[in-house]
């Protein structure tokens, strides 16, 4: 292993500045500005969310209220009821797609002549469906800093479907957006890092592990290596003499890992090599249930004979734009508040419009959306049995602001509810905290050229040892006026994965445990480890960070994905006893949406959650 330098990095000339605004690092729209040009370009940054680089994601600031609330500080509302200025018919906690969809579907339900505000603890709506843009060389670079599409591998409901069409997306077109033809034109495969740390040297082997002469490259012990490739090949039947049933049932209480060490036997040495291969919601090889891993076709179970469904069966929900979901964010508040954009925005002019964030929290308007306003504390008014509306408290400017509402929907992070909310019953606040947040970050690099990719002929790395086991490239979709990328000379965008765990650790303490590493690093410590990982990586094929890397976007996202349960970390009970389906109930005028509420970490999830928690309101009200 190499080690560099701060200047061999160039982390002596930083691309953006470490001083912190709010929390937020300000980056630059390209290295090369200087002066008067490059204050100016950051200040332009400062004034358009999308643009900002550096720490992203949930930034300091947009969490710096959540340890507060879970310590008391807001046990009494802050704000005294002569305080309250402002009414609403309802207010939405929660301004990413759950949350905007609420909004969307009340007004459906009632009309535009309602009073509806949506609060947010970012500085742009959306939640996890992160926009991160760029600007460098005359073009305009944009890529994803969360949530990447509109997959999922069970079908969308009649209401996700509909919502998606009303937003004009036509999820059949996206075969003829996509920008896949760069590997095919460039020779591009994937590759594999193996890292000196746990592997003998650092070597990138490019090619399918699928097959032998893959292993055969890498730098492996004689014992792992054949071991490798015998997992990787056709399999006999590890669990020869059981029966299909029994099968899945042993599998489905072991692990991935215990499932390769102790039923296909393979060199613990071996164990290394999947160490970045985890199974959804981060869940990792020693903590995916071997069932799960079967089921998506991983190494190791094709001998064993069972069947299983195709559960990717909705084909058409594949759509993804250049900023992922962020273009489903933005439709529903060109729905919402039409004036925000220049125009009648469609799938076609979304991507490229500019969002006139000053529209968003006009004076009289009847739907407003105020984005750094993280609510602190929720209660209902009236009797306990029939409140007659609620009063919502949240902090603008260091100072608390309240609002009233005849209704609410919480379509936020459901386990910090039971302090938003303290007067739930403690049975509803245990269940709202069972789920642990999946923590993740999403990192884009706009480098200036990717010739180092073309020669080592790699469009995308898997990097199991490294801080960022998944890394690759994000030639954009070309859609609306926005142009992918067509050469190895033009710049381009690298993503960057990683979901932070401590492995050997149960799952939702894995969870905790990378919540703590994301919260407690500084952007700086971020860019080392990025300008490091990909140095060791390519520098073969000629990559320099110091004069490559453009801009740096870290996404962090310790409070991140919605949590899901698995045969291995949760209790198998009724559908109807888990605690997402307990935590969510309706506590008077207040409804619970969000993801989380659906225990599932998907858009269409979210989209459900809040017309769920609409419905009851309505039913509330007598209006359905």
């Amino acid at each position: 292993m190499q080690n560099f330098s701060d200047h061999q990095l160039g982390m002596d000339r930083p691309i953006a500045r470490r001083d912190f605004l709010n929390g937020v690092a300000v980056g630059l729209s390209g290295a090369l500005l200087t002066g008067t040009r490059q204050a100016r370009a950051q200040a332009n940054n400062e004034d358009y969310p999308p643009l900002r680089t550096g720490l992203r994601g949930q930034y300091p600031a947009a969490v710096a209220e959540f340890e507060r609330i879970r310590a008391g500080a807001y046990e009494r509302f802050p704000a005294p009821q002569s305080e309250v200025r402002e009414e609403y018919d309802l207010v939405v906690v929660g301004g990413g797609i759950s949350g905007l969809s609420a909004a969307y579907f009340w007004r459906m339900a009632l009309g535009e002549d309602q009073r509806i505000l949506v609060l947010d603890n970012h500085d742009d709506m959306g939640g996890h469906a992160k926009r991160n843009e760029f600007h460098f060389q005359g073009k305009t670079f944009i890529g994803y800093g969360g949530t990447m599409g509109i997959a999922t591998p069970y079908p969308y409901s009649f209401t996700a479907k509909q919502l998606v069409k009303d937003l004009g997306v036509e999820v059949e077109r996206n075969s003829d957006f996509s920008n896949r033809d760069l590997e095919a034109k460039y020779g591009l495969a994937a590759g594999t890092f193996f890292d000196k740390e746990y592997f003998a040297e650092d070597r990138l082997v490019v090619g399918n592990p699928r097959q032998p002469s893959f292993f055969e490259k890498a730098p492996l012990s004689d014992a792992a290596r054949k071991d490798l490739i015998r997992i990787h090949g056709k399999n006999p039947d590890y669990m020869a003499g059981m029966s299909p049933e029994h099968k899945r049932s042993a599998l489905a209480k072991m692990s991935y890992q215990d499932y390769l060490l102790n039923v296909a036997k393979i060199d613990s040495g071996a164990i290394a090599f999947f160490l970045g291969n985890g199974g959804r919601n981060n869940k990792r090889v020693d903590t995916t249930p071997a069932l799960e891993a079967a089921e998506r076709g991983a190494a190791g179970f094709n001998g064993l004979g069972l069947k299983f469904e195709e559960r990717f069966n909705e084909g058409s929900y594949l759509f993804h734009f250049p900023d992922g979901n962020a273009s489903i964010a933005r439709l529903l508040v060109g729905k919402l508040i039409p004036g925000a954009f220049p125009g009648k925005q469609s799938m076609n002019t979304v991507v490229g419009a500019k969002l006139t964030y000053e529209k968003l929290d006009q004076a009289n308007a009847n739907m407003r959306i105020r984005l750094n306003s993280p609510v602190v504390r929720v209660e209902n008014e009236g009797p306990g049995a029939a409140p007659r509306s609620v009063r919502i408290a949240y902090m603008r400017g260091g100072k608390a602001e309240a609002v009233r509402a005849r209704n609410c929907v919480l379509a936020c992070y459901n386990a910090l509810i039971p302090w938003l909310l303290p007067e739930i019953p403690e049975s509803q606040k245990h269940a709202l905290a069972y789920s642990v947040k999946v923590p993740m970050m999403y990192t884009n690099v706009l480098i200036r050229n990717w010739t180092a990719f073309q020669k080592l002929g790699v469009s995308r790395i898997s990097a199991p040892g490294m801080y960022h086991p998944a890394c690759s490239l994000d030639p954009g979709s070309t859609v609306g006026g926005y142009r992918g990328v067509t050469s190895p000379e033009e710049p381009i965008l690298v993503h960057l994965v990683r979901n932070p765990n401590k492995p050997g650790l149960p799952r939702k303490e894995q969870n905790q445990a990378g919540q703590q590493e994301l919260l407690s690093m500084s952007f700086a410590d971020f860019e080392r480890k990025i300008r490091e990982q990909l140095a060791r990586m390519l520098a073969p094929g000629g990559f320099d960070p110091v004069q490559d890397i453009v801009a740096i976007t870290v996404n962090r996202w310790p409070y991140g994905y919605a949590y899901t349960y698995d045969s291995l970390a949760d209790p198998d009970v009724p559908p109807e006893q888990r605690p997402h389906i307990l935590g969510r109930q309706r506590f008077g005028r207040v409804a619970i949406a969000n993801a989380d509420a659906g225990a599932a970490a998907f858009t269409n999830q979210a989209i459900d959650e809040a017309h769920r928690a609409v419905q009851e309101l309505l039913v509330l009200n007598g209006l359905t």
